[in-house]
């Protein structure tokens, strides 16, 4: 069966629901080129890209070097002089919306900052480029080789809002772009890169002391890492990033681009309403760091949904993760391997002693996954995966299966020394549900090395639950989980014990309340899953 019919939701009842909210959330993932903008935009806009609007005549793309997009009187085209692999830019610029559905379309990479090896003659630029992405603006590339790449010092700021979300997409979106016709799809374009000066236990403490971290980033090498887990690479805010990631590329099995890949990213950084859909490689990948995330939700992508890697340090809160399909040339194929990809260590050892493994604050999580095999390899769908001694507390989540007919796929999954978090006791879940038709090797004869069974690990004398594959625990949207459901028989756990600067008080398990109905975060979701519906 299909996973999609879990969800009751139709594109039409998405739509309305929408409409209702007074927001600019689109529905379909490819853009309708006779769209209208519903707030024109003033006229006397900057041609320097600064403005938010203008008269028609006039030049609203960005500007760099002197050197300006071209605009159509619709759409802003940027070709390889203005951004591409060999072009670095090093001066702030702002992307504006576009009036009447216009778009920015690259046709190459676009590189914020210089790129630096400190093993050579350069130095990071502390002071480097801002580039600022404007609510309702949308940047669409052509080519899988295009991707957005932040340099160590430089800042991608996307700030959007609710009603006018900032999108990063394919060009194949929109008919005019769209050469062969086929439309979007993953690894249309390479994704976002952001490098920060974050711990990363992929350096020794010796090299970071030397200032001499330079871990060269997965898919197209660029340079990250760094002793200041505070750092500030920019922020995201209501950004959509589709079709994006490749894979693999030169180096093999593991040297992929991920939609958004978050490397050594510090804390000064957030990253909130994000929608990541049908990404080839991971949804959002963090290589150590200490970067938070709130308010995510990441469909029907290929590989991983998130992917945690070299000692992450940061907070997560609200993650809806849905495995599906998708057709391809009047095929369904399946999407998803982990919901959660969750490594501790690249390195372990007194080398390392300044960088810990992984070991995330994460709450309020919805996992869907379906038992299908992915498409990109052929792997399960995986709820959750452990491995390299992957720390981390885990609160209010819900890991659902209702079908294992063919492939007999599980929800928990550990590998390599993923079970060492366990029995030194920094692996925990609390007031959380497994909603799983079959549990695997979750029974009283698998054992860890401390004698625990899995049961009684995840049970954790009686916080958690695991209710089976065909418990009731959405509401009838299809999404949401049920506050009135009989199965879900414990509490959820009110997070008043975390940090309240970050974590939001709550009275639900899993990522989204079906008494919540009114919330810019259930209508986020909603839209989102409405949008992999289509595909």
């Amino acid at each position: 069966m299909k996973l999609q019919a879990l969800y009751k939701i139709t594109a039409v009842a998405a739509a309305l629901v929408l409409a209702g909210c007074g927001g600019d959330i689109n529905v379909s993932p490819t853009v309708n080129d006779n769209s209208t903008i519903n707030n024109p935009p003033p006229t006397g806009g900057g041609g320097d890209g600064g403005g938010n609007g203008g008269t028609p005549n006039e030049n609203l793309c960005a500007v760099h070097n002197g050197i300006q997009g071209a605009f159509d009187g619709r759409d802003c085209e940027y070709n390889l002089e203005f951004a591409s692999r060999s072009v670095e830019v090093t001066e702030d610029l702002t992307f504006v919306e576009l009036p009447n559905g216009g778009v920015h379309v690259f046709d190459g990479a676009l590189l914020i900052g210089k790129d630096c090896d400190t093993t050579t003659s350069c130095t990071i630029d502390e002071n480097g480029p801002v580039v600022t992405v404007e609510p309702g603006a949308t940047l669409a590339f052509t080519s899988g080789e295009a991707i957005v790449r932040v340099a160590r010092g430089a800042k991608l700021n996307a700030i959007g809002t609710f009603d006018k979300p900032i999108t990063f997409t394919s060009a194949n979106a929109f008919t005019r772009f769209d050469v062969v016709g086929d439309g979007p799809r993953f690894a249309d374009w390479g994704g976002i890169i952001v490098n920060g000066q974050g711990i990363t236990n992929q350096c020794t403490d010796a090299q970071r002391d030397a200032n001499t971290c330079n871990v060269p980033s997965e898919g197209i090498v660029s340079y990250y890492g760094g002793n200041d887990n505070s750092d500030d690479s920019g922020s995201m805010k209501y950004v959509k990033i589709w079709y994006a990631g490749s894979g693999p590329r030169a180096g093999g099995d593991g040297d992929d681009l991920n939609s958004l890949t978050l490397n050594a990213v510090g804390g000064g950084s957030s990253y909130e309403f994000i929608h990541v859909h049908q990404g080839y490689d991971d949804g959002i990948e963090f290589f150590g760091g200490a970067a938070n995330i709130k308010h995510i939700v990441v469909t029907d992508t290929q590989d991983d949904s998130i992917d945690i890697d070299s000692g992450w340090q940061g907070n997560a809160q609200f993650i809806y993760v849905k495995h599906g399909t998708v057709n391809i040339d009047g095929v369904d194929v399946y999407m998803g391997n982990g919901g959660f990809e969750s490594d501790g260590e690249s390195n372990a050892g007194p080398d390392y002693s300044q960088a810990p493994a992984s070991r995330p604050t994460i709450a309020n999580v919805t996992v869907v996954t379906t038992d299908g095999l992915s498409t990109r390899d052929n792997d399960p769908s995986t709820a959750m995966k452990f491995d390299d001694n992957f720390q981390g507390q885990l609160y209010n989540f819900l890991l659902v299966k209702e079908d294992v007919s063919t492939n007999d796929t599980r929800c928990i999954l550990f590998t390599g020394d993923g079970e060492k978090g366990v029995v030194d006791g920094d692996l925990n879940f609390y007031n959380s549900v497994m909603a799983c038709v079959a549990e695997n090797e979750f029974n009283s004869n698998q054992l860890f090395a401390d004698g625990t069974s899995r049961q009684e690990w995840f049970d954790n004398d009686g916080l958690n639950i695991r209710v089976g594959g065909n418990a009731s625990v959405f509401a009838a949207d299809g999404f949401a989980t049920d506050m009135n459901s009989s199965d879900i028989s414990i509490a959820a756990n009110d997070l008043s014990e975390l940090d309240a600067s970050f974590f939001d008080s709550v009275d639900y398990i899993g990522a989204v309340s079906s008494t919540d109905t009114d919330s810019e975060w259930y209508q986020w979701v909603q839209a989102a899953l409405a949008v992999a519906e289509q595909d």
